[in-house]
C-alpha cells in the first residue's frame, strides 16, 4: 500500500465517524435552529423552473437535475480555480488519470504510469479515445494540455499552474506523454489524479477565450448540449464515451445562492441534487417523502485570509489577535449546527502533513486586545468580505466572525458581501495589489498531502496566495525534494507549525458537504465535491 493510500484511508476513517455524527446533529435540531438571515440574495438562475425526468425513457435512461450555490466562471476547464466550475466542465473533461468515490487513484485517460527517473514522470495512453467532435485523442493534446496549465506563455495564465507541481519539460511520445518536473515532485500521481483535464490543440488554438469558456471539446462521459451563462448548463450522453455508459441521459446544472431556494426546488421534485443544504433545512428534507440529506465530511477548509503586504495584516500580533478574537467552537455549534470541526492549520487531520501537536487557537478576547495593543493598530477599521451562498453558511460564518472581531475595544470591523464571481476574479488575479486585503474563502485538497493546500495558498509563487514568506517557501522546496515518506511528512509537520504563528489566516473549520438527495435517484457523494452525475442510478 502507497504512502497516500495509508492517508486517504487514515482520512475516510475520521471521516465516517464524522459523518455520523454530524448526520445525527442535523437530525436532532428539529427544525428550530437560527433561521436562515436576510442577507443572502437571491442568485443566478434563481426562479428557472426546472422539472427532472427521473421517471426515464424505455431503454432504462433518464434525466438528472443538479442546484448548487453558485454557477461556472466559463467553460475553459483549465482557467479556472473553483469547485463549482469544476463540477460543470468536469463533466465533459478528464485528466490522465482519476480518482474513486474513495478518493483511491484509477486509470482515465492513461492505462499505466510510471516514475521513470526522479524527477520524471511517463504516462501511457489509452487507445481510441476521441473527444467529442469525432476526433482521437493524441499524446500531442497531452503534452499541449500540460503546457497550456504550468507554461504562461502558451496561452493563458492558468490558476492551476501549481497543481501539476514545477513542470520543466513535456515530451509527446509513441502513445505517451513524458512530464519532467524541477526537483522530485513526490506527489506527482496524487496530483496528476486530481488535476490535469486534456484538451485538443486544435480547437483551442483555432478558437478564442470567448468560444473556449462557453462551448466544450472534451472526452468524458457527456457533452454539452446547451449552455445559457450564469444561469444554466444542459449536457447529453456522449454515445462514443470510451467508459462504462451512464445510466443518466440528460443531466442540467444551475444554481441559487439562497439556501432556501435550493431546498424548495428539491422538495417540489424540480431538481434532484442540490448542494450546502442547510443547518435548519436538514429536518424539513428528511421529513419529506422525496427527499433525504446526505452529510459527508469534506476535505475543503474555511479560512479568513489576509494580505501580508498591507496595514494592519502586515503585522503578525495583529493577525494573531484576530484569530483569538474569534469564537471558533461557538461558530460551529451555534451557526453550523455542528456541521463542521475546528481548524488550527492549513492541514485537515489525517492529510499527509497534519501536526497533531497544532491546536486551533483558543477564544480569548482580552489575549486579542492585548495583541492589539502591542501591534501598535489599537483602532484598526477593517472589512471581511465574504461570498454570498458558495459555501455552508457563509455569510453567516463571516457576520459572526466579524461581530466577534468588532466586540474588542480597539478593533472596528464590518462585512461586505460580494457575488463569488466577482470575489474569485480578484483573488486569481496575478497581481496581489489588486486582490483584497481580508477575505472569507474554501479550500479544497483532493491530494490528501499539506503541499497542496500551502503551496497554491501560502507559497510567495502560488496562484491564489497573499503571502510571501522565506520560511514557507523553504519548507515547501524542500518537502518537495524529499523522497523518503516520513522525512518529508516531518517537514510538512513543521510547515504547519510554523504557519500556525505566523498567522495568515483566522483560521475557521472544515466544511461538511451537505446534499439534499431526491428519492427517485441513488447517489453517493464524494469527498472532494466533486459530483460524478455519470455514477447516478435510478432508486
Amino acid at each position: 500500500m502507497s504512502h497516500e493510500d495509508t492517508t486517504r484511508r487514515r482520512f475516510l476513517q475520521a471521516a465516517g465517524s464524522s459523518a455520523a455524527a454530524v448526520a445525527l446533529a442535523g437530525c436532532t435540531d428539529g427544525g428550530s435552529g437560527d433561521t436562515e438571515t436576510s442577507t443572502e440574495s437571491g442568485g443566478e438562475g434563481d426562479g428557472t423552473e426546472m422539472t427532472t425526468d427521473t421517471e426515464g425513457s424505455t431503454d432504462g435512461s433518464f434525466s438528472v437535475g443538479v442546484t448548487m450555490g453558485q454557477m461556472d466562471s466559463g467553460l475553459d476547464p483549465q482557467d479556472h480555480a473553483e469547485t463549482n466550475t469544476e463540477i460543470i466542465v468536469g463533466q465533459a473533461y478528464e485528466g490522465l488519470m482519476d480518482r474513486d468515490k474513495e478518493g483511491g487513484i484509477v486509470e482515465s485517460l492513461a492505462t499505466d504510469w510510471e516514475r521513470v527517473e526522479p524527477g520524471v514522470a511517463r504516462f501511457t495512453l489509452r487507445d481510441g479515445v476521441t473527444f467529442h467532435n469525432g476526433d482521437e485523442v493524441t499524446a500531442e493534446d497531452a503534452a499541449y494540455s500540460v503546457r497550456r496549465i504550468v507554461f504562461d506563455d502558451v496561452g493563458i495564465a492558468s490558476p492551476q499552474v501549481n497543481d501539476l507541481g514545477v513542470v520543466s519539460e513535456v515530451e509527446a511520445g509513441d502513445g505517451e506523454v513524458t512530464v519532467s518536473f524541477d526537483g522530485l515532485n513526490p506527489i506527482v500521481f496524487q496530483l496528476f489524479a486530481t488535476n490535469g483535464e486534456i484538451v485538443q490543440q486544435s480547437w483551442i488554438e483555432e478558437n478564442d477565450s470567448d468560444y473556449i469558456n462557453q462551448n466544450t471539446n472534451g472526452t468524458g462521459p457527456f457533452q454539452l448540449s446547451e449552455y445559457d451563462s450564469g444561469n444554466e448548463v444542459t449536457f447529453e450522453r456522449y454515445a462514443d464515451y470510451w467508459g462504462e455508459t451512464a445510466e443518466v441521459e440528460e443531466v442540467t446544472l444551475s444554481a441559487s445562492s439562497e439556501s432556501s431556494t435550493r431546498v424548495n426546488r428539491l422538495l417540489a421534485e424540480e431538481t434532484d441534487v442540490v448542494t450546502n443544504v442547510p443547518p435548519q433545512e436538514v429536518s424539513r428534507v428528511e421529513e419529506s417523502d422525496v427527499a433525504s440529506v446526505n452529510p459527508v465530511p469534506s476535505t475543503r477548509i474555511i479560512f479568513l485570509q489576509m494580505r501580508y503586504d498591507v496595514e494592519p495584516f502586515s503585522n503578525q500580533q495583529f493577525r494573531q489577535a484576530l484569530n483569538y478574537a474569534v469564537d471558533l467552537e461557538g461558530i460551529i455549534e451555534n451557526v453550523l449546527n455542528g456541521f463542521g470541526a475546528p481548524t488550527g492549520q492549513p492541514t485537515l487531520e489525517a492529510f499527509t502533513g497534519h501536526n497533531p501537536d497544532v491546536e486551533p487557537y483558543p477564544h480569548d478576547p482580552d489575549e486579542a486586545e492585548r495583541l492589539v495593543e502591542e501591534s501598535g493598530f489599537a483602532g484598526a477599521e477593517i472589512t471581511l468580505e465574504t461570498p454570498i451562498g458558495r459555501y455552508l453558511k457563509d455569510v453567516e460564518i463571516a457576520q459572526a466572525a466579524a461581530s466577534q472581531i468588532d466586540s474588542l475595544s480597539n478593533v472596528s470591523c464590518e462585512v461586505e458581501q460580494r457575488e463569488f464571481s466577482s470575489l474569485v476574479q480578484d483573488l486569481t488575479t496575478g497581481n496581489i495589489e489588486d486582490k483584497p486585503h481580508f477575505n472569507l474563502l474554501g479550500w479544497g485538497n483532493g491530494e490528501f498531502d499539506a503541499s497542496q493546500t500551502i503551496i497554491p495558498l501560502l507559497a510567495s509563487s502560488g496562484a491564489l496566495t497573499m503571502l510571501k514568506n522565506d520560511q514557507v517557501d523553504s519548507f515547501m522546496t524542500e518537502a518537495q525534494n524529499t523522497a523518503d515518506p516520513d522525512e518529508r511528512e516531518s517537514i510538512l509537520q513543521e510547515a504547519n507549525a510554523f504557519i500556525r504563528d505566523l498567522a495568515p489566516w483566522v483560521f475557521m473549520h472544515q466544511q461538511f458537504s451537505v446534499y439534499g438527495v431526491s428519492d427517485g435517484i441513488e447517489w453517493q457523494p464524494r469527498n472532494d465535491e466533486f459530483i460524478d452525475v455519470d455514477t447516478v442510478t435510478r432508486s
